[in-house]
């Protein structure tokens, strides 16, 4: 039986994003983003929720920092708010910003924690949406390029981990739309799913020039990655046929085959423009050198999956719906699908032909309907439950030899879950959003126990 033991060198992590924990909106010079002036609208999240005050970790990092370091977590993961370094998207940078992730870091390398930080989790400047409307121009690209530079250049002595941009189909795909309006800011309504692509495109080719300004700044040697988010088909059989149908499904699936095709391979896939017509994006002479460059590592965001069959059909494959009484957690969207984690590895070795890049799993977590006892705990079961059968197949992965290098869970601390506000907890810290107290809950202690062992327990 195995013991699910993984190599020395493994990392282990938590992953944050900067909205979602700071709060602190108007303090030391931050100037709103797209995600304050969308949750302050009402009917666009729930409960009106917003990040203005959040988890207050602007002000309670050092306390956030020695639960990790309890935790025996060496590597956290979390993003750097473009509204505190350049306040205005573009233009004069803001020290104060500069000091707070200064100081923040300073805070974990004193507990031999490395940051790892993304420089982009969906919280792009007001100021740039009400000047060209954000995404939908192509010089978001330029200005989230200077703004990587403001940052490196000041910071790159002690972060060596960098990530471009966190899960692009979230803040293009699921923030621009032409039937309805988004559930995510900047929430806009467009003419065309030509525009929509637009804007996923016009993203890539920020990651490729985020990733040229890192390496011209960059004061010492440094790792460069990206994020995304890849829709997982998953076999419904291990049978021959049926993996091979989930190849087939993949580039077709959540966008696959325009977002991290053209980041990982240097190329749309064909079958998704072919699919696309009319509406695939303009792509511009260089676009696609651009936006090709090379990465030390992907970074993959999953939670769940679709299973795929074999069939006879053009494409090879079909797509199986949930039955009533599956398994979810708490969003309807996340079906326990643990099988997800290894096939998105395995896709990025396999169907994007990269067995030689390095896959980190920057994200993996659930929401569950945590309570506090009547003794203080929080003793959340169902998410201990998940994330071991979801870990056991990471290393199922490593086991086959594919080249997983760390796991980081989402998230440290329940927080601001965008559209759905403080409703739904994905941390394994409670927060008492009313008092601000945390709570590790039981999850935390069994994840305590895995990196102790390093194994799944």
């Amino acid at each position: 039986m195995s013991s699910y033991q993984f190599p020395e060198t493994f990392e282990w992590g938590a992953a944050t994003a900067a909205y979602q924990i700071e709060g602190a909106v108007k303090e030391d010079g931050r100037k709103p983003s797209v995600w304050d002036t969308f949750s302050a609208k009402r009917g666009r999240t729930l409960n009106r929720d917003t990040g203005a005050i959040a988890c207050d970790h602007y002000h309670r990092y050092e306390q956030d920092i020695q639960l990790m370091a309890a935790l025996g977590i060496k590597h956290y993961r979390f993003s750097i708010s473009w509204c505190r370094i350049i306040p205005d998207g573009r233009g004069a940078v803001n020290e104060a910003g500069i000091d707070f992730y200064s100081r923040l870091v300073d805070c974990l390398r004193s507990y031999d924690i490395t940051p790892h930080a993304t420089l982009f989790h969906w919280d792009s400047p007001q100021a740039l949406e009400d000047r060209y409307g954000s995404w939908q121009s192509r010089e978001m690209a330029q200005d989230f390029a200077d703004y990587v530079t403001a940052v490196v250049s000041r910071l790159g002595d002690r972060i060596t981990n960098w990530m471009t941009l966190n899960e692009i189909s979230c803040f293009t795909h699921m923030s621009y739309d032409v039937n309805q309006t988004p559930k995510h800011a900047p929430g806009t309504r467009v003419k065309s799913k030509k525009q929509v692509w637009q804007t996923s495109h016009h993203a890539l080719l920020a990651h490729g020039l985020g990733c040229q300004a890192i390496r011209a700044v960059s004061p010492v040697p440094c790792l460069i990655s990206l994020v995304d988010n890849p829709g997982i088909t998953v076999p419904l059989t291990e049978s021959a046929d049926d993996i091979e149908a989930a190849k087939n499904a993949f580039p077709y699936h959540c966008g696959n085959g325009g977002i991290i095709y053209p980041a990982i391979t240097g190329e749309y896939s064909s079958q998704l423009l072919d699919q696309l017509g009319n509406d695939a994006p303009d792509i511009q002479v260089g676009d696609l050198d651009t936006i090709h460059q090379p990465i030390d590592s992907l970074g993959l965001n999953i939670y769940t999956g679709a299973y795929i069959r074999a069939a006879n059909n053009s494409q090879g494959c079909e797509w199986i719906d949930f039955p009533k009484g599956y398994p979810a957690m708490h969003m309807p969207w996340l079906q326990i699908v643990p099988e997800s984690l290894y096939w998105g590895i395995r896709h990025v070795s396999e169907t994007l032909d990269r067995p030689d890049l390095p896959v980190y799993i920057t994200e993996n977590g659930c929401a569950a309907q945590d309570e506090v006892t009547r003794s203080g705990e929080v003793i959340d079961s169902d998410r201990i439950l998940y994330l071991r059968q979801y870990l056991k197949t990471v290393h199922r992965a490593v086991d086959e030899g594919y080249p997983v290098r760390g796991y980081f869970v989402w998230s440290l601390m329940d927080n601001f879950e965008w559209s759905w506000g403080f409703d739904r907890r994905f941390g394994i810290i409670y927060i008492d959003y009313r008092t601000q107290k945390r709570i590790p809950k039981a999850s935390y202690h069994w994840y305590a126990e895995c990196i102790r062992q390093n194994r799944v327990v």
